[in-house]
């Protein structure tokens, strides 16, 4: 079987569409998640997804780096553009389509190893040997996360015995470590206390200049802080559906669906 390599050395798209999506649909047996997405996931913007529970954001989220091949009864249909790759081809190599498109999750998820270990597991998969090569990235991007004067002389210690917030970090870094090109967050800052919650949000805001970001979120008052993109699902028909997509500014102030202005001003969802 011949494997399409996703392995991009070359400098980064000027085009603003990084990725897309056509008409993309996810049904879990006969449960239709949702169906007939389309969006357009910009260079050096954040594109937040928005809505109630239920709607299918998080799992749109899993079919942009195929995380849905893992699921049993998982079925996509539709179309997912990575600038000319056609994500959706079963040729694909995944390992390196999961490089180009990180992935973090809602609760911080550490291996149970040291700081060091959680960045250079990661780079040692995916080829790189070389010890002075592997702790100049770790430095890197801790410093990129804003976690290395914090944990610097503590590398050999358990990853677990950060705090949450310093362990979504450190789920960040490690995630940057494989110079992503599309990062994909889903509830990055919900299971973290206040504090924490906006040293991370401060961090997402910042990443903008290297990546195209696209963050779930419940919190609408993050959303209208960070994003320049926001995409509002909704539950119709017992599927989910993207009700209304376009710039931040807009979708807040002058929405165009009756139930974009009722969630926003706080009537419905």
């Amino acid at each position: 079987m011949t494997v399409t390599n996703l392995d991009n050395s070359k400098a980064r798209t000027q085009q603003p569409a990084l990725m897309r999506t056509e008409q993309l649909s996810l049904s879990y047996g006969k449960k239709i998640a949702f169906e007939d997405v389309s969006i357009a996931i910009n260079q050096s913007k954040i594109t937040a997804l928005v809505g109630p529970s239920g709607c299918g954001k998080s799992s749109f989220l899993s079919c942009l780096n195929r995380l849905t091949d893992l699921i049993d009864n998982c079925r996509v249909t539709g179309r997912i553009f990575l600038e000319k790759w056609d994500v959706m081809n079963r040729n694909i190599d995944t390992i390196a389509l999961r490089r180009r498109v990180g992935h973090i999750f809602q609760k911080p998820n550490p291996f149970p190893l040291d700081l060091w270990k959680n960045i250079a597991f990661p780079l040692k998969e995916h080829g790189v040997k070389n010890r002075q090569e592997i702790d100049s990235i770790v430095e890197r991007v801790l410093k990129d996360v804003g976690l290395w004067d914090e944990v610097k002389d503590r590398l050999k210690d358990s990853a677990l015995a950060l705090s949450g917030g310093q362990q979504q970090r450190l789920c960040i870094a490690r995630a940057l470590a494989l110079e992503p090109e599309v990062l994909l967050m889903d509830e990055p800052c919900s299971a973290l206390d206040p504090i924490s919650s906006g040293v991370v949000e401060d961090l997402i805001a910042s990443l903008r200049q290297k990546y195209a970001l696209l963050v779930v979120t419940h919190n609408l008052a993050q959303a209208k802080r960070i994003a320049d993109y926001v995409g509002v699902f909704w539950v119709r028909d017992n599927r989910g559906k993207l009700i209304e997509f376009g710039e931040a500014k807009q979708v807040f102030e002058s929405p165009q669906h009756d139930l974009t202005a009722a969630y926003i001003s706080g009537h419905r969802g």
